[in-house]
């Protein structure tokens, strides 16, 4: 039996071992140890990944633990993505002379909690891998301790999580008191025999609990404020693996707890995503931090995969799976290039900071105009595919007034994205930057190459691994 749980949880265990030996060679070590640890820290989560995709199906701990094609796909994804984020921060951080093994280690340990998010099929495991990820998060928002921003922006994302917590925990807890257990299979059991609004009004406050976890509008407040004061590369990975592990995590609560109650979450969906799809248009006009300008638009782009999955039936989760996925790499790729950016010591962080970018680093200048194109939905760009995927779905559903405002906002929001843009390809730029370097512009090209034309041959092996995996929620 033993043999079996670890089998189906092999991925988690693996980075969990991982964490705690490295956490002993960094200690002993000290600074020196840093390329080492994340060396092998970013070898574990590609060990993971393939272990995550290739690993066998089952339940485990009880039914709190679920293998399956959508936890396969989506741990697969995450670590993957870790792994990249390793990659660039723990460079970025050696550049600037503050070298830190513990930044591989949190990593390692995000992954972890978000590997367990994405196999939830409890309430409590629900909790323990969102707590396990946040935990992790927030020590890195503020790893840079003789940063004052830096530090802001973690107790800032520290206090709000906290809050947030609190707000998941009591939906959880009014959940268990009236559908008298936490296992999601339980739950929706209950709910189909006729279970109270007790059980709803509990989804309501747990959905809101998640929805801030994904910084989905009104509860993106801590968003902006904290993509602007962490590192670079820690935003670009707090802007990918986590957000799909959120989201992957909502859409088991919905699809396997409370599949009998579609009518009545759609409603909250619904209303999440549209005030997220405006939000993130219409306040992201005013930024001129570029930061700041994509946590706006990282604000829509969740409104965008809510909306997909707010369809339901098979069309809704996958529509979500393939948008997030395309959406990881692309805003990897742009803030890999804000991360080879910097003048003088200093990251270029600002809209003028990249005036006139074209005439002195012409590849990265492409790679962000490639990745705002694909952000603003342009053909035949990743992001297009991706907003074709949770627009067909809404639409599907008999959705079609959201997916009218969801054009709407990205029309709106195309200004922005034009304007970074025009900016980079035709103002007179400030002085000159310096070198680029390797590794982030590696990262960067290859996201771009992704973004178009890659995405038109892996949207072949995409869709139907994303079919697979929506199967999984779907129970087909």
């Amino acid at each position: 039996m033993l043999d079996g749980v670890l089998s189906l949880a092999a991925p988690e265990v693996l980075l969990s071992v991982a964490a705690l030996v490295l956490l002993l060679v960094g200690a002993i070590g000290g600074p020196k140890a840093s390329p080492a640890v994340a060396a092998l820290s970013g070898l574990s989560l590609l060990v993971a990944a393939y272990l995550a995709a290739v690993g066998p199906h089952g339940v485990a701990f009880a039914g709190a633990f679920v293998a399956d094609a959508a936890s396969g796909f989506s741990r697969a994804a995450i670590y993957t993505m870790s792994a990249v984020g390793v990659l660039l921060g723990d460079r970025w951080l050696a550049a600037r002379g503050d070298s830190k093994f513990e930044f591989s280690i949190l990593v390692l340990l995000a992954a972890v909690g978000m590997g367990m998010m994405a196999a939830s099929g409890d309430l409590i495991s629900l909790y323990i891998g969102i707590e396990l990820q946040s935990l992790a998060q927030y020590v890195l928002a503020a790893l840079r301790r003789n940063d004052a921003k830096a530090s802001e922006a973690g107790l800032k994302y520290f206090v709000l999580g906290a809050l947030s917590s609190g707000i998941l925990l009591y939906g959880a807890s009014l959940i268990y008191g009236f559908a008298g257990s936490t296992h999601f299979t339980d739950i929706a059991a209950a709910v189909h025999a006729g279970a109270n609004t007790g059980v709803l009004f509990g989804l309501v406050f747990l959905l809101c609990g998640l929805a801030f976890k994904v910084s989905a509008a009104p509860f993106h407040m801590w968003t902006p404020d904290v993509y602007e004061g962490a590192p670079t590369p820690i935003v670009a990975f707090f802007t990918a693996a986590p957000k799909l592990a959120g989201m992957v995590l909502i859409a088991r609560v919905l699809m396997n707890a409370f599949p009998g109650a579609l009518d009545q979450w759609r409603q909250v969906v619904i209303a999440i995503a549209v005030i997220s799809m405006l939000w993130g248009a219409f306040a992201g006009l005013a930024q001129s931090n570029l930061k700041r300008l994509w946590a706006y638009s990282s604000i829509a782009n969740v409104g965008y995969a809510l909306l997909g999955l707010a369809a339901g039936g098979h069309e809704g989760p996958q529509s979500m799976l393939v948008f997030m996925v395309l959406y990881m790499i692309d805003v990897t790729g742009f803030f890999a290039c804000l991360t080879a950016l910097s003048r003088d010591g200093k990251p270029m962080e600002t809209m003028q900071d990249v005036a006139g970018l074209i005439r002195q680093r012409p590849g990265i200048a492409l790679a962000m105009t490639a990745f705002s194109l694909s952000a603003l939905g342009l053909p035949p760009f990743s992001g297009f595919w991706g907003k074709v995927y949770v627009f067909k779905a809404a639409i599907d559903a008999g959705q079609w007034p959201f997916a009218v405002i969801g054009l709407v906002s990205s029309v709106v929001a195309a200004f922005y994205y034009l304007r970074l843009i025009k900016v980079m390809w035709f103002d007179p730029s400030p002085g000159e930057t310096d070198p680029t370097p390797a590794y982030a512009k590696s990262v960067a090209y290859v996201a771009a190459l992704f973004s178009f034309p890659a995405v038109m041959l892996a949207l072949i092996a995409l869709d139907p691994a994303a079919t697979a995996a929506a199967a999984a929620f779907t129970g087909g």
